[in-house]
């Protein structure tokens, strides 16, 4: 599997140090150990933005960046860094590190490393009398490395087209060996083993594997029911490779055969889905693509009677959120939910070449509403793909996955 070079890492690093005045210092941590319970640990993942800069993946490190005028020695091969000391020396060496800099910036979402600067600052100070200088400013350095994390290299774009392709792989593999009377996590089995065979060592986020109305709970996670002939399941599954995530999910019928109702309702979704595709192209915000999909699902649902009234009055109102309650996607990235604001001095963030967000409208029909016609109950449909901003467009790093009803029922009567 593709892996990004320790170089690929460097360049991030001077990047970085390149967009922080001279005499700064940076300091940032690796993610914790936790305890799941006795003397056994949860499964170790590194810190995103640690590994994005360092390529490392211990635990109880710590990367400490300056672009002082100091000179600097031979730096060690293995990482493509200047320096290396034991996590012991940690208690004297930021006394050394901080010294003298004008500028500190850490992230200050971290409780040890914000704990760490801050005893550092006091002890320099109280050091003044004897030459000790302390820096007079303090930065926070996730707004800085989140931007840099928002635009994706070509590297980093090949690793997470690695990882949507096994993602890919595993959602075709569930679609062929979903049966009624199927427990729902013998399905997320099938995900896993998928995942694992193609070498991901972990998922990117919990399955979800939601058979008939579990589909109507966007973040169900119980993944324990039994799978009924006649209902929909709806998978919410992407693996994590070499840290990077995919985010895929599929809505397809447990028997391998669309209902009316729930063609109708499907193709509402992928027709939302669509529209919010075709919104993307150069100069588009990002808030386009919800409304291009709010559009599509308010005219629908109102087609079919689930809504009533002018479609003007519906979007103002609002009203299509009784059954699309969430937003067209998310970033992704090395974070399934991945860093990056959405809105930028106050307006939704233009679309630039490199970034990478989910396209995932739905619709939701509460099973126990009895205001509703009995044929609509229950049915929860999501389509989600990933997708790459480009110079002219986009592109579709899932599109291998079927999606059309025709293709779904094609796949699955293999």
């Amino acid at each position: 599997m593709n892996k990004l070079s320790n170089s690929h890492f460097k360049h991030r690093r001077d990047a970085l140090m390149q967009q922080l005045p001279k005499g700064c210092v940076a300091v940032i941590q690796s993610a914790k150990v936790f305890i799941r319970n006795g003397d056994v640990e949860h499964d170790f993942r590194q810190d995103s933005s640690f590994y994005y800069l360092s390529g490392m993946v211990e635990a109880h490190s710590t990367l400490v960046l300056s672009n002082t005028n100091d000179g600097i020695e031979q730096a060690p091969k293995a990482l493509m860094v200047d320096e290396a000391f034991a996590s012991e020396d940690l208690e004297h060496k930021p006394l050394e590190m901080l010294d003298g800099a004008t500028q500190v910036v850490y992230k200050f979402s971290d409780e040890h490393t914000h704990n760490l600067v801050h005893s550092t600052l006091r002890q320099l100070k109280r050091l003044t009398r004897q030459g000790k200088s302390s820096p007079r400013c303090i930065e926070d350095l996730d707004p800085i490395i989140n931007e840099m994390r928002l635009i994706k290299s070509e590297a980093e774009v090949e690793q997470m087209s690695l990882a949507c392709d096994i993602s890919v792989a595993a959602h075709k593999r569930a679609m062929t060996q979903c049966r009624p009377g199927m427990n729902e996590y013998v399905i997320g089995a099938e995900l896993q083993h998928e995942f694992s065979t193609q070498g991901s060592a972990r998922v990117a986020y919990g399955s979800i594997v939601a058979g008939g109305d579990n589909a109507c709970i966007l973040h169900y996670t119980n993944n324990d029911q039994p799978l009924k002939d006649g209902d929909l399941v709806l998978i919410d599954a992407g693996c994590e490779l070499d840290h990077y995530a995919s985010d895929i999910t599929r809505t397809f019928p447990v028997n391998g055969k669309f209902s009316e109702s729930q063609k109708t309702i499907y193709e509402i979704v992928l027709a939302a889905h669509q529209a919010a595709l075709k919104a993307i192209k150069p100069g588009a915000v990002f808030t386009d693509l919800q409304e291009a999909a709010v559009q599509v699902i308010t005219s629908g649902l109102i087609k079919i009677g689930l809504l009533t009234g002018s479609l003007e009055s519906n979007l103002e109102e609002q009203s299509y959120r009784k059954f699309y309650m969430h937003n067209i996607g998310h970033w992704l990235g090395m974070d399934v939910h991945d860093v990056g604001a959405y809105k930028t001095h106050g307006q939704s963030r233009v679309l630039k070449p490199g970034m990478v967000t989910t396209v995932e409208p739905g619709i939701y029909i509460d099973p126990e509403d009895h205001d509703i016609d009995p044929k609509w109950r229950g049915i929860g449909v999501r389509i989600e793909d990933d997708i790459l901003i480009t110079k002219t467009g986009y592109r579709n790093l899932t599109e291998a996955l079927p999606v059309s009803v025709e293709d779904i029922e094609s796949l699955m009567a293999q």
